[in-house]
Formats: structure tokens, sequence, C-alpha cells
């Protein structure tokens, strides 16, 4: 009998000069590459939002990386909290709310 894989779940809110500078895209290669499932959205104030699902020390990681995000970024802060877990599948790129 196997042992499931422990998965961890979050929302993270991303704030700072994250709209217009490739954010989504790069937090779609990156969830993408750590194995994540989940999806990423820009938020109307200017903000980006995510829900990552892995692995936990996965899920770590891109909320370290989301700290940085991509080149062209500013990060201000990044706040996250548990979630409840989408269950395996890709990670996408949501349209605006």
């Amino acid at each position: 009998m196997t042992a499931a894989v422990p998965r961890k779940a979050v929302r993270a809110w991303i704030s700072g000069k994250v709209q217009g500078v490739w954010y989504r895209g790069w937090t779609v290669e990156t969830a993408g590459a750590l194995g994540l499932s989940g999806w990423v959205r820009n938020r109307s104030d200017g903000s980006v939002e995510a829900l990552f699902a892995g692995p936990p020390d996965a899920v770590d990681r891109m909320l370290e990386a989301c700290r940085r995000g991509p080149s062209a970024a500013v990060v201000r802060a990044v706040t996250a909290e548990p979630a409840s877990d989408p269950g395996e599948g890709g990670f996408e790129q949501r349209g605006t709310v």
C-alpha cells in the first residue's frame, strides 16, 4: 500500500508593480516547472492573485519566488492563506477580476 503524497494549497496576493511586467506568464512557467496546480490572474486593483497547490516544499518555494517575481516586477508584498486544494491538474492563467 502506497502512502498518499501530502499536498498543500494556498491563495496568494502579490502587490507592487506586478501588472504589465509579465508576472502572470512568469507565474505559469515557474509554477509549472515546480509541478504545481492552480491558477493566476490580475485583479482590478493592480495586484495579482494566485492559487498554488502541490507538494508543500514546492508551494513554499513558489511563494518565495513570488517575492522576487520576473525581472521587471517590483514586489511590495506577498500575503498568503490556506486554501482548498483544487486537486491534480495544470496551472493556468485566468482573466482579470
